[in-house]
């Protein structure tokens, strides 16, 4: 299939690495999807993926604790964003075709939010070519509503909409806000869910929270508001008592030899934080993750 890119100077990464111009051998494919259709406080999502793309640019292409450079073992390349369909249920449908169109390829989604809403479309297609999909979330929210003002596809539901998928679980890493009538829904699905509390932070061994994801097909979601917004105040609906950046490069370089075969980073909202230091964050994260793939690949 052809498709277009977006130019080097406008794309993941250092402009200047040497994979720049031939986007279509990457095999690490961001799909930036800026949608904000049910922020229910901060607004800004729309305006995410171009400051995770501009603040990637400024990011050292070597890991001195991986020792790697995910660019020559992988190759990136980013896809122009698409003008978004009108409404959700529509919007994660054209997601969804694209994310599967990627991994028809034999390629890896990166998705750039835009809100946490469009997790659901993202996983959709890959949840359907890979039984037993478990999803990753790093965040403050549980995100397990049935619903919220009024929208099935809300934000503060998206891994309520996630576990509307036949076979797939759920690792929930960070979580700090979450409301009684989602902490009924997790009683009574203990067999597909799993939290790690934020409150029970310092007995956290990161290995033991990974060690179930190993010999399974992985997707992982950040949402930006995992971070404490001390350090990434650009998100929509943050929460104090929060990881640090140090502590979420942590974890995810803990993900070596984990099979993961999609990814997205969400609900970083640019004009809440005019420092950039949020959408620096971001990139930064989603940097780790494909320097921990391209590592274990390249073994």
């Amino acid at each position: 299939m052809s498709r277009q890119y977006l130019p080097a100077e406008q794309s993941f990464l250092d402009p200047a690495r040497v994979d720049a111009d031939d986007p279509g051998a990457a095999r690490a494919v961001v799909i930036p999807f800026g949608l904000e259709a049910s922020v229910s406080y901060g607004g800004g999502t729309a305006a995410g993926p171009a400051a995770i793309l501009k603040a990637s640019q400024q990011l050292e292409l070597y890991d001195e604790e991986l020792s790697c450079e995910p660019y020559r073992e992988w190759g990136v390349a980013a896809l122009p964003e698409p003008p978004i369909a009108s409404g959700l249920e529509a919007a994660l449908a054209q997601l969804a075709g694209i994310v599967d169109g990627v991994v028809a390829e034999g390629r890896f989604p990166l998705v750039l939010g835009g809100e946490h809403s469009l997790t659901p479309g993202a996983i959709r297609p890959i949840a359907a070519a890979n039984p037993g999909l478990v999803v990753l979330q790093l965040d403050a929210h549980a995100d397990l509503r049935d619903g919220y003002q009024g929208e099935h596809y809300s934000h503060a539901s998206a891994m309520r909409r996630v576990l509307d998928l036949p076979g797939v679980s759920l690792v929930s890493v960070g979580i700090r806000a979450i409301s009684a009538e989602e902490v009924a829904f997790y009683e009574a699905n203990r067999d597909r869910i799993t939290i790690h509390w934020a409150k029970d932070q310092a007995r956290w061994d990161i290995e033991e929270i990974v060690a179930p994801l190993r010999g399974r097909p992985v997707y992982v979601t950040f949402d930006i508001d995992a971070i404490d917004p001390s350090i990434a105040p650009g998100t929509g609906t943050p929460e104090i008592g929060g990881i640090t950046t140090r502590e979420a490069q942590a974890m995810v370089r803990m993900l070596d030899g984990v099979n993961i075969i999609g990814a997205d980073l969400v609900e970083v909202s640019p004009p809440l934080d005019p420092t950039g230091a949020t959408a620096l964050a971001g990139a930064t994260m989603m940097f780790e993750l494909l320097c921990v793939m391209a590592s274990a690949g390249s073994r």
